[in-house]
C-alpha cells in the first residue's frame, strides 16, 4: 500500500474517532493491506490525535486471551497507543455520547506503570518485571470505529487496536510481591458476576504479553518509555455497555476498580 493510502484510510478513521461513525473494514476495500501497512495508518491517526492538543501516555496491547480472539475472530495479539484524553479515573462516569464511544465494550486487565525505558526488540519477562514500577487494575473501554467489529487483525491495529477508554484503579502494587499469573480477576456488571479471569490468559503471563509488545513496537524503532502505562490485554470475554451500566471488578492481590457509564 502506498502512503497516499496509508494517509486516505487515516484520516478516514479519524473522523470516524471524532464524530462517531463507524466506516467499512478496510480489508474489504484493500485486500493487499498488511499488518505494516495497518500500523503506519494507527501511527498517523495517533499523529493528528496529537497535531489536535492530545498525548501519548503508553501504549496497549489486545486481544491476548482465547475468550476474546474466539469473540472477534482475530487470533493474533493487537497492538496500539493510549492517549491522555483516554484516561479516565477510578469511578468516573464516560458519556457514551460525548466521548463518541460507537460500540463500546469492557474488559478487564492489569495495568503496568513503567520506572524505566524498555528498548526491543531482545525484552525478557523479568526485564519487564524490573522495569514496572507498579501494576494496578483496569477497565479498558475498547471501541471499534469499524462497523459492527467487522475486523481482521488489519483493521483492528489500523484502528489504534480498537482502544476507546480506560479506568485505573487506585491500589499500586509491586509486581515482585504478587503472583501476575495466578492473579484471579472477577468482574460484575450492575452488580452481578459476569465472567471470571486469571492473570495467565493473557499469553500465560501478563509479563509475556508486555515483552511481546515492547519487542513487536521494537522492530518499528518504538521504545517503552518510564512513566508510560501499559495496559497488558483482557483476562475475560469483552462485555458491551450502554448508558446505565455499571462496571466493576477486583483482582486479587490488586484491588478494585469501576466505572459507570452515561448518556
Amino acid at each position: 500500500m502506498d502512503n497516499q493510502s496509508r494517509v486516505k484510510y487515516g484520516d478516514e478513521l479519524y473522523r470516524a474517532l471524532t464524530t462517531g461513525k463507524t466506516v467499512e473494514p478496510l480489508t474489504s476495500r484493500e485486500t493487499d493491506i498488511t499488518v505494516e501497512d495497518a500500523y503506519h495508518i494507527s501511527l498517523y491517526v495517533v499523529k493528528r490525535r496529537v497535531e489536535s492538543g492530545d498525548r501519548v501516555i503508553g501504549k496497549k496491547i489486545g486481544v491476548t486471551s482465547k475468550a476474546v480472539q474466539d469473540m472477534l475472530n482475530v487470533h493474533q495479539p493487537d497492538f496500539g497507543f493510549i492517549t491522555e484524553e483516554m484516561w479516565f479515573k477510578n469511578g468516573d462516569t464516560i458519556s457514551c455520547s460525548d466521548n463518541k464511544l460507537i460500540q463500546p465494550r469492557a474488559e478487564g486487565e492489569i495495568a503496568f506503570k513503567l520506572k524505566q525505558d524498555l528498548v526491543g526488540p531482545g525484552i525478557t519477562e523479568q526485564d519487564v518485571l524490573e522495569a514496572t514500577e507498579c501494576v494496578m487494575p483496569c477497565f479498558e473501554i475498547v471501541d471499534s470505529r469499524i462497523h459492527n467489529w467487522q475486523i481482521n487483525i488489519q483493521d483492528t491495529v489500523a484502528d489504534n487496536a480498537s482502544c476507546g477508554v480506560f479506568v485505573l484503579g487506585d491500589t499500586e502494587v509491586d509486581p515482585a510481591t504478587i503472583d501476575l499469573p495466578s492473579a484471579q480477576m472477577k468482574v460484575y456488571k450492575n452488580g452481578q458476576l459476569i465472567s471470571e479471569g486469571l492473570g495467565s490468559a493473557v499469553q500465560g503471563n501478563p509479563l509475556t504479553a508486555v515483552a511481546w509488545l515492547a519487542n513487536t513496537l521494537g522492530e518499528f524503532g518504538i521504545p517503552f518509555k518510564a512513566g508510560e502505562i501499559i495496559l497488558s490485554g483482557s483476562l475475560v470475554p469483552l462485555e458491551p455497555v450502554q448508558a446505565g451500566d455499571v462496571m466493576e471488578l477486583e483482582i486479587e492481590g490488586l484491588g478494585r476498580s469501576a466505572v459507570s457509564f452515561g448518556e
